[in-house]
């Protein structure tokens, strides 16, 4: 279904199809990931991501206006996947420490689903223009937030000792990336789940109080 232009993030669309726009923009985003990554966002074109993606230049044309918004959904595409994930995993949990790992464990998910994205964002935010890479900034401090969230209720509840609680959340954050971001040594030394484990150990043995290590403990008993 044609009609006026539908705005989505700033990035125009000629489609008034809201599902048809969500798959296409999926379709493109998807060849267009791969594309720049490994051939540069500079040196791919929208002809490059069409034939990749297995349409026409003139279809992409319809969903979106220039490159930059191809480039612009690809890293806001793994924004909105943190802000659907985490939530869902928290969904019927009301422990906090219990929450503060699943929101994690569900960050590190995301991430490994969209390594090469992942990689991307650190390579290329810089190629939007100013008002757009402000956009990226503010939707990962959104995500970011509710992972900070969760941490700043164990602190509240006792299980967890008294830390920045914005500069804790980027660590762990940074943790997650770094999957992506050396993925080519870790994967030789571990799986996703070791990777989670092992860190989630140097995270508990750096904030867990005497009560959360009690708490803790319960939690993995009661899992077992």
């Amino acid at each position: 279904m044609e009609g006026s232009p539908r705005v989505v993030h700033d990035v125009k669309a000629q489609v008034s199809d809201e599902a048809l726009v969500q798959r296409r923009r999926a379709q493109i985003v998807a060849a267009a990931v791969e594309l720049f990554s490994h051939q540069g966002f500079y040196r791919t074109t929208i002809q490059d991501v069409a034939r990749k993606a297995g349409v026409s230049a003139g279809l992409i044309y319809q969903y979106v206006t220039d490159k930059e918004d191809v480039l612009l959904l690809a890293l806001l595409s793994v924004l909105e996947s943190y802000k659907r994930e985490i939530p869902a995993a928290l969904a019927g949990l009301s422990d906090p420490l219990e929450r503060f790992w699943a929101a994690n464990r569900a960050y590190c998910r995301v991430v490994d689903q969209w390594r090469e994205a992942t990689v991307l964002a650190y390579r290329s935010t810089k190629s939007l223009p100013e008002d757009r890479r402000r956009l990226i900034k503010e939707t990962e401090i959104e995500t970011n937030g509710m992972i900070a969230a969760c941490l700043r209720d164990c602190i509240d509840a006792g299980l967890m000792r008294d830390v920045n609680v914005d500069l804790a959340a980027y660590q762990l954050v940074t943790f997650a990336h770094s999957w992506a971001l050396k993925h080519w040594r870790l994967k030789e030394l571990c799986n996703l789940e070791e990777y989670i484990r092992q860190g989630f150990d140097f995270f508990a043995q750096a904030l867990l109080t005497p009560k959360g290590w009690r708490h803790q403990g319960r939690i993995e008993g009661k899992a077992e």
